[in-house]
């Protein structure tokens, strides 16, 4: 069969706008189409605010964070220990196309019906608790579903209404199910969880003060004063933050292995507490 030159400059034509169009998976008719770039947040379990120091807000990831990829970021083990580790843990597991596939499925399945906001402290009559914020970007869908004290309700208020306290059930079902997602997604779906270090880091510098352990200090490898380092973080009268990359954060993510949280950091003459807040793949900045 001769293919004429109009009609194959047609599918040249074709075959470059499939090349350069952003990357889907699968294809249609498939399963749920969604992003398949690293940096891409698929699904999300977040959250803001509640009773808590400063300090841990800047050092907490979210609970949940799927890729489009299939990188999936989730806190480490926690070591009850203290002073505790200077890096905070956070883990990293492989998640093939069949169990990303049965996750959105499962996400969007529980969402349906579910309103956008559930942030009424009034109905809920829970103070100081923090509000869970679940995102997820996949087949067309692009929501941000905030609920205040989703896991501290247990039982419904006489202020809130049935539709609402069984939304919250649906989503804390949810919850649950993802922070389990290896005990029923397909077999094989999930590879071993190893350590998440990241590409960059975001530092939280501060004045260092006296604590009641003394700890032995390290020098600061990369050079300069930390005085200046980074930008003041809004609301804060004690913390700046600035972003380590590259070779320069591998280097201090050794050092840091050597380190707890009080441990003093030691340039040009003068000492300083550091948090260490490793970047998610979707994170760029303070």
């Amino acid at each position: 069969m001769k293919i004429r030159p109009a009609a194959a400059s047609i599918l040249l034509i074709l075959l470059m706008s499939c090349a350069d169009a952003p990357p889907v998976g699968p294809g249609a008719g498939d399963g749920i189409h969604h992003s398949t770039n690293g940096h891409d947040v698929l699904v999300r379990v977040a959250f803001e605010g509640g009773f808590v120091a400063p300090e841990w807000t800047y050092r907490s990831i979210p609970n949940f964070s799927l890729y489009g990829d299939g990188t999936l970021v989730l806190p480490g083990v926690q070591m009850e220990l203290y002073p505790g580790p200077a890096l905070p843990a956070i883990s990293t597991r492989a998640v093939t196309e069949a169990g990303i596939q049965a996750t959105l499925e499962e996400v969007l399945h529980a969402i349906q019906g579910v309103p956008d906001e559930m942030l009424d402290m009034g109905s809920v009559g829970i103070a100081d608790a923090p509000t869970t914020v679940i995102t997820i970007h996949a087949d067309d869908v692009e929501r941000t579903i905030k609920a205040y004290a989703l896991s501290e309700l247990t039982e419904r208020p006489q202020n809130m209404s049935d539709d609402e306290f069984q939304a919250r059930r649906q989503l804390q079902d949810l919850v649950t199910k993802l922070d389990g997602l290896g005990t029923w997604l397909p077999e094989g779906s999930v590879g071993t969880e190893t350590i998440y270090e990241g590409s960059g880091a975001r530092l939280y510098v501060s004045e260092y003060r006296r604590v009641d352990l003394p700890q032995d200090p390290i020098s600061w490898p990369l050079g300069g004063n930390l005085d200046g380092f980074g930008a003041v973080v809004t609301g804060s009268e004690t913390y700046r933050c600035g972003i380590v990359e590259g070779e320069d954060w591998t280097s201090l993510r050794q050092a840091a292995r050597n380190a707890n949280e009080l441990t003093p950091w030691t340039a040009a003459g003068a000492r300083f507490s550091i948090l260490f807040r490793p970047l998610l793949p979707d994170e760029t900045g303070c």
